[in-house]
């Protein structure tokens, strides 16, 4: 029996790839699981657990997929790994049965920009790809229901965790800042070793992509033993939108819909990939210019009465607003705020003294927010989108950019940052045509 730990997106995939494979699949969730989902199972005779791992805790199966949610120090955990069964995640359980190539992402910002990016100038290449992982189909559902010759696959740190023999053709390490530190003791260095997990069991055939312009992955790089042909670059972006791998032109981001340094940089790993590949110039060129990113990404809006509106709800932390407010050439209106993570706002200070004409804050509580940018001479305190949108039209003026970015998670005021995102487009769109 493969014992399957959590109803997700990740264990249904692995329940359905273990089925495929003629191997004996049991799910377990400690909470309720989605009446669609039970549905499913029971259409496919599988069987399941809800509301505890009651089951589970008594077997002693041929292998454990844990979900990337579920703590190693979780209690069922830490009972199976005592009887000596081997614990892995969903990436590994299906890396076991996937035949064709690998391109895998990760990092603390950047890896479903780059995941999409790298799996559009595949496809528009005639490539037979997918991408999977943290976007769209877990990587189990995904070979569970068809094979492919390339994965494009983005990872979590926590998905990394639990590999012991997962090996992309191509990896690439974006960039770490400190996240999820709950889940590795507060200690940075130990997220800091998951990420480089990705490397560790590639081979010398195989590629690792390392943006060593990020200060912590150049400073790491030496303590890793990693055996794969490393490509460390360094991205410079001119006032062209042109983009520099090693002091090289490589390609532009002037006509694409993706702005900014950590774009360019983005753009420079998925460069190098397809490079790897053997892609030329002008393939690699086509696929960046053709490329739509994902909504609530540093969206533009459209513009009124020449105050552009660019949503990037998905920006819930304070690294992810910097290279936001960098990639800014005009003066900025900012809606800021959420529910903060314990937010240190003064690596911002500098962008919001240079760039941000007035702030806007968009919170249940915009304490935090004040604390930091009080000072600043314009400024609004709102408590839904709606004002929020309204003050920021009323203190922008033509040829100023209204920028959500809010540094901080949605759940205070929205149901996630897709939420909040559709409601500023919302917003807008309702601006829009009440304005003459």
């Amino acid at each position: 029996m493969v014992l399957i730990l959590g109803a997700g997106e990740s264990g249904i995939g692995a329940a359905l790839l273990a089925r495929k494979n003629k191997l004996v699949p049991f799910v377990s969730d400690q909470s309720s699981i989605k009446p669609e989902t039970k549905t499913l199972l029971i259409e496919l005779e599988i069987d399941f657990e809800e509301e505890g791992h009651v089951i589970a805790y008594d077997t002693v199966p041929q292998l454990v997929v844990k979900s990337p949610g579920i703590p190693y120090s979780s209690t069922v955990v830490q009972h199976l790994a005592s009887k000596g069964v081997e614990i892995i995640s969903e990436i590994e359980f299906a890396f076991r049965f996937c035949e064709g190539k690998i391109i895998a992402i990760t990092g603390s910002n950047g890896k479903t920009t780059t995941t999409n990016l790298c799996h559009h100038i595949l496809q528009v290449n005639g490539f037979d790809a997918v991408k999977v992982g943290n976007v769209g189909y877990s990587f189990a559902r995904s070979l569970s229901e068809s094979e492919h010759d390339w994965y494009v696959v983005e990872i979590s740190s926590f998905q990394l965790d639990e590999i012991n023999s997962f090996h992309p053709y191509i990896g690439i390490l974006l960039n770490i800042t400190p996240d999820h530190l709950d889940r590795y003791g507060g200690i940075f260095q130990n997220y800091v070793e998951s990420k480089f997990r990705l490397g560790k069991f590639q081979n010398a055939e195989e590629h690792l992509i390392v943006n060593i312009g990020d200060p912590v992955l150049s400073k790491q790089i030496k303590q890793f033993d990693l055996p794969a042909h490393l490509h460390l670059i360094s991205v410079d972006l001119d006032e062209s939108d042109r983009i520099a791998i090693n002091d090289v032109p490589k390609g532009s981001i002037r006509n694409a819909s993706i702005k900014g340094r950590h774009n360019a940089m983005n753009a420079a790993c998925c460069i190098q990939a397809m490079e790897i590949l053997g892609l030329t110039p002008e393939q690699i060129q086509m696929g960046i210019d053709s490329f739509k990113n994902d909504p609530h990404r540093l969206e533009s809006l459209g513009s009124i009465n020449g105050i552009e509106f660019i949503n990037d709800s998905k920006a819930t932390n304070v690294d992810s607003v910097y290279w936001a407010l960098d990639a800014m050439r005009k003066p900025v209106i900012w809606i800021v705020g959420g529910q903060d993570k314990g937010n240190d706002y003064s690596v911002l200070q500098s962008l919001v003294n240079g760039k941000v004409k007035a702030i806007v804050a968009l919170g249940a509580d915009n304490e935090k927010v004040w604390s930091a940018f009080g000072m600043h001479p314009f400024k609004r305190d709102t408590h839904d989108m709606g004002t929020a949108v309204l003050s920021a039209f009323s203190l922008a003026s033509p040829g100023d950019v209204v920028l959500l970015s809010p540094a901080c998670a949605s759940f205070d005021l929205f149901k996630n940052y897709m939420d909040r995102g559709d409601q500023f487009r919302k917003e807008f769109i309702k601006l829009k045509a009440e304005w003459p």
